[in-house]
Parts: C-alpha cells; structure tokens; sequence
C-alpha cells in the first residue's frame, strides 16, 4: 500500500527536504514527483514556490494484518463480531464481541484455538519477528481458566477421599497445563497424563509419602 504527500517549499530540493522530514524517511524511500517548478520573479515579485509530491510505501503492521485476517474469517463464518484490540509486550490480546459467541467459541474452545492458530500462523509467516496473537470471546479463557482451576482442586480432593486416580476429561496442552499448575502445591496428590492427542487426560492421583515423611507434589508431566 502506498500514500503520499503534497509540500511546497521555494525550490524543489527544499520541498522534497521537507517532505523526508515530515515522513521521517531518507530519499531513496520515496519517488518524487515533480507537480509545479519554482519560478524566480522581478526582484522578488511573482516568485512562485515548488510543489512536489513524495509517494512512499506503507507496511501494514502486524496488528492490521491479524484484524483483517480475523475479520475476513469470520465473514467466511458467517458470523458478525466486533474486534477489541490491545497490545502488550510480546503482541496481541484480540477480544471477539458479538451476540452469538459460542459460534466462535466452539466445544470446549476448540473453535477458538482454531481461529488463534490461524491468525498466528498469517501474521508470523515469513517475518522476522514473532508476535503472540491471544484470540478470545467474552472472556471464555479467564472463564474457562476458573473452571479448571475448580474442577482440579475438586478432582484433588476426591482422590484423596477416596484413596484412588481420578482422571478428567480429554484437554489440550495448555488446559492440561493450568490444572497440573493448580495442583503443584496441592497437599497429597500428584498429577500425570495419559493418552494420546486429541484425547490426552490429566490423572490426579495420591501422593506416595517419601523416606522423609513428606507427601511428593512435584508435578510430573503436562503436556
């Protein structure tokens, strides 16, 4: 995509030396075109200034490429959502608002992680730098976070009620995560997994007392 820029100035260098200033770009960024020649008059009068006009690339950021990628999919969809945008350190958080968002939300997220993945994926393809883009919709992972966080402890507690593995359902990575993270510290039970993806289960089961006396809550695995 290319802009441009209109500057007068009382020679043609002088016009084009404000222009580079004003874009902050060095010449051999720009093309400049020449739209009227500066004119001397009769003792200074009817002197007439150059104009010229500087075209330059603009290199869409990556912000506009994750929105307009996330908007042209979900139009795809057919599904209407507002974007609410905020940086942060290492990229994007994009917030999805509509009156339908289980359409982008899916089972258990999955549509969402789809969406995620994707927008990752065109917006690092080729760069040099890699930036995060975190997709959500009405604040399903804070949400969905909480809930693991209770279902852990709650699977915790029953595994040492009674004296025996609890497996939960099939996560991804990074649910798996978070419920191994809530139970590193839980007194009395450690956790693994099993199985293979897409069906890969978090196992909390009860801790084995050590030679010291004190329960192992190491967390064994997560991913």
């Amino acid at each position: 995509m290319y802009n441009s820029v209109t500057v007068s100035g009382k020679t043609e260098e002088e016009a084009v030396a404000a222009a580079l200033a004003q874009l902050g770009l060095e010449r051999e960024d720009v093309s400049v075109e020449i739209l009227e020649r500066s004119k001397q008059g009769f003792l200074g009068l009817g002197t007439v200034a150059a104009v010229v006009k500087v075209t330059y690339e603009v290199t869409d950021s990556y912000e506009e490429r994750a929105e307009s990628f996330i908007r042209g999919l979900l139009e795809r969809m057919g599904v209407e959502a507002e974007l609410e945008t905020t940086r942060h350190e290492n990229g994007l958080n994009i917030n999805l608002v509509g009156e339908k968002p289980g359409a982008v939300i899916g089972r258990r997220g999955e549509t969402l992680d789809a969406i995620q993945h994707l927008a990752n994926y065109a917006v690092n393809r080729g760069g040099e730098k890699h930036a995060h883009i975190s997709v959500d919709a009405e604040n399903y992972r804070n949400k969905r976070e909480d809930s693991l966080v209770y279902l852990a402890k709650k699977m915790a507690d029953k595994a040492i009620k009674y004296r025996r593995p609890m497996t939960l359902e099939p996560m991804n990575s990074y649910e798996r995560h978070i419920v191994h993270t809530a139970l590193q510290d839980y007194e009395g039970v450690v956790t693994g997994s099993t199985g293979t993806e897409p069906n890969r289960r978090v196992v909390v089961s009860v801790s084995k007392p050590d030679s010291g006396g004190k329960n192992d809550r190491k967390v064994r695995e997560w991913s």
